[in-house]
């Protein structure tokens, strides 16, 4: 047997994206053939995969998730042993604006592939993006896989009727499927419209004198932060299992906003108490006050556990932040 007809295929729907972008590099290093999706290929920029130097390894197709026909085709053609549903709109506030787009999105997309999977009758594992925002508040307690689910946001809510999706499929039909409940998890690729890019990108304007303050809403949120590029690799090993299982992945440390803006000031030179000033209009029509998580099972039966905690993962997006910047201007002056 030829070591192509061996090799692995994996299908990343929502490859664009952050947690897309890191996954293929991973696979790609694993020998596997990745293949994404974007509803119109030609004309993303998968600006991800670009700047981790693997745009041209990848394979990219057109898919629009929410249509059954257009997934069945597409996974019928390409073929994969492992999918990876990344895809569905991914912002907590926004989705107070868009609950429909998100519901749609993210429901209907998965059933699609469970769908698809179930009636190609192929032995091809599912990994189901889940969220941390799923379990709501739990009033400071740490979340595992057998906390209630107590959605409070139209993301969290679409993403909780996706996982038990997953579950009932997995239990009805046999299909190899998991739900990573993945905490927060950040990285250079994150989007400004993500608090802490935001916050990372402003440091580093201020500190250029290029800005003189940063407007945010409540500082007291604590969050599980996490570093994006080792939570794909738990992605990878909850479909590498024997036995397929639903998964908490966080790094089991808490921090307030307020210590995440702290160290990503820290890191350009700044006391941000100097910088930063509070609107209460940013806040959510709801918000958790306290996400904390319980990570035991995944480093048990995965033997996965995370490295990079919340200081070190401000530092390293302020790093990047700062080398971007000064390849812009290097490359102006040229």
């Amino acid at each position: 047997m030829s070591a192509e007809t061996t090799r692995r295929t994996a299908l990343i729907v929502g490859i664009a994206g952050q947690d897309g972008s890191y996954l293929a590099e991973h696979l790609l290093g694993l020998g596997y053939r990745v293949v994404g999706t974007s509803r119109d290929a030609a004309a993303s920029r998968f600006e991800g995969l670009t700047t981790l130097g693997i745009r041209e390894r990848v394979d990219v197709v057109s898919m629009s998730l929410v249509d059954f026909r257009s997934t069945m085709q597409v996974v019928s053609r390409v073929e994969p042993h492992e999918i990876y549903n990344l895809a569905g709109q991914t912002s907590v506030g926004l989705s107070f604006e868009q609950p429909v787009e998100t519901f749609e999105s993210i429901i209907v997309g998965t059933v699609n592939l469970l769908e698809t999977i179930r009636m190609l009758d192929r032995p091809i594992r599912l990994y189901n993006a889940g969220s941390s925002e799923m379990f709501g508040n739990t009033r400071g307690e740490p979340a595992n896989e057998e906390t209630i689910l107590r959605p409070c946001s139209p993301y969290a809510i679409a993403k909780a009727t996706s996982f038990w999706q997953v579950a009932q499929y997995r239990d009805a039909y046999g299909i190899h499927a998991a739900t990573g409940i993945l905490f927060n998890h950040e990285s250079p690729l994150r989007p400004e419209r993500f608090v802490t890019q935001k916050v990372v990108a402003a440091a580093c304007r201020i500190a250029a004198g290029q800005q003189h303050t940063l407007t945010l809403g409540d500082l007291s949120i604590a969050r599980d932060w996490g570093w994006a590029p080792e939570y794909v690799v738990a992605m990878h090993g909850m479909l590498a299992a024997d036995t397929p299982a639903d998964y908490v992945i966080a790094t089991g440390e808490t921090f307030t906003l307020e210590a995440f803006v702290e160290a990503a000031f820290a890191a350009v030179g700044l006391d941000w108490r100097c910088h930063v000033t509070h609107d209460p209009a940013l806040r959510r029509p709801t918000e958790i006050a306290c996400g904390r998580a319980d990570p035991a099972k995944a480093a048990a039966e995965l033997g996965w556990r995370a490295t990079v905690t919340m200081p070190a993962v401000a530092r390293r997006m302020v790093e990047a932040k700062r080398r971007h910047r000064e390849a812009i201007a290097t490359r102006r002056a040229a």
